[in-house]
Order: C-alpha cells, then sequence, then structure tokens
C-alpha cells in the first residue's frame, strides 16, 4: 500500500513538471462549407480533420495552411 501510494504521489511529481503544451490559436478560418470534426497538434503545427474527408494542417506561428490532405 505504501509502494502504491509513493508511485502514485511520483507520477503526479513528474507530470506537474512536464513541459506546458503551446497555445491554441485564439481563431482557425476553415475553408468554406468544411466543418471540424477533429483536431491535434503539434510543436510547430496543429492540424483539423473536416468532415468532407480533408485534413488540413496549419503552422502554428502564422496560422497559414500548410498542407492539405484529401482522405479515401
Amino acid at each position: 500500500m505504501i509502494l502504491g501510494l509513493l508511485v502514485i504521489v511520483g507520477l503526479l511529481v513528474t507530470r506537474f513538471r512536464a513541459p506546458p503544451l503551446p497555445d491554441l490559436p485564439a481563431a482557425i478560418t476553415l475553408p468554406e462549407g468544411a466543418r471540424a470534426t477533429g483536431f491535434t497538434q503539434g510543436r510547430d503545427w496543429f492540424a483539423i480533420v473536416t468532415d468532407d474527408g480533408r485534413i488540413l494542417i496549419y503552422d502554428r506561428a502564422g496560422g497559414t495552411l500548410r498542407q492539405e490532405v484529401v482522405l479515401d
């Protein structure tokens, strides 16, 4: 029981020391007619999955569209 408590405390301490996630953009402009169904992010990019079968990859710094991937 004591070992379990120590493991939990250790996990909490290491979790709080993790670097913070990058800020989310204030607004994202999607192409006309597209509706967001999913979101993920990397260090210098973020991606939006749309309901019309596309993945839109944006640059985090400027918010410009980097790449568009069409899903089959």
